[in-house]
């Protein structure tokens, strides 16, 4: 089964590191480039995806708004 998604950023990665807690899951997936992305999602929803360092999957991004700051 192939999904489509109507967010553009899309990231190709893989799980590189799964931090189980009570309540939410941080889930670190490295970029092809070796950059890392964290995202903190539901541990049902981590479980169900059964993420596992190695596992290949895509952060996506979708946000309506970006931040900039600097010192």
């Amino acid at each position: 089964m192939q999904m489509n998604i109507s967010a553009r950023n899309a990231l190709k990665g893989k799980v590189v590191n799964v931090n189980v807690g009570v309540v939410n899951t941080e889930v670190v997936i490295e970029l092809p480039g070796g950059d890392n992305i964290v995202s903190v999602i539901s541990k049902e929803s981590a479980s169900k995806l059964g993420l596992v360092p190695g596992k290949p999957c895509y952060a996506v991004i979708k946000a309506s708004h970006v931040m900039v700051a600097v010192d």
